[in-house]
């Protein structure tokens, strides 16, 4: 097997791997009900089209930028801002489809016998993953 051909082929390999990886972190997030529920709480439906396009092309813009470790020269600080609370809100619709999911939610609150509070206990836990990024981020361990 020639050199180019055999670049060719691990080219394909490894462009067909990233692409079967990326769709069964879509389907994941899919099934597990995240797209459904932000599109539901938003009262968005007549834009559904629209959201399936931006999930397309974030995944592909997103590997794009990972892949080439293309540096994102503009915004500044207020695109840093924006893109940490939109990565900061995608990662607690993610926390709560998941544990609606696997409904450890109603199994906590029968066993500790809590009634009402559940919505401190869901702000302290963000309030807590918060902070600790902050402290990872400010001691330069990230």
């Amino acid at each position: 097997m020639s050199n180019s051909l055999l670049q060719i082929v691990l080219a394909f390999v490894g462009l067909s791997s990233g692409v079967i990886a990326a769709a069964g972190i879509f389907a994941f997030l899919a099934i597990i009900g995240v797209y459904p529920r932000v599109i539901g709480r938003t009262d968005t439906k007549m834009h559904i089209l629209l959201f399936e396009t931006m999930i397309i092309l974030g995944g592909i813009m997103g590997n794009i930028v990972d892949l080439y470790e293309l540096p994102i020269r503009f915004g500044g600080s207020l695109m840093l801002g924006t893109f940490g609370l939109s990565v900061g809100i995608f990662v607690g619709c993610l926390a709560m489809s998941l544990a609606e999911t696997l409904k450890a939610y109603p199994i906590l609150i029968r066993r500790v016998h809590l009634a009402v509070g559940i919505r401190y206990m869901i702000l302290a836990m963000g309030l807590g993953k918060m902070f600790g990024s902050l402290i990872y981020f400010a001691r330069g361990m990230g």
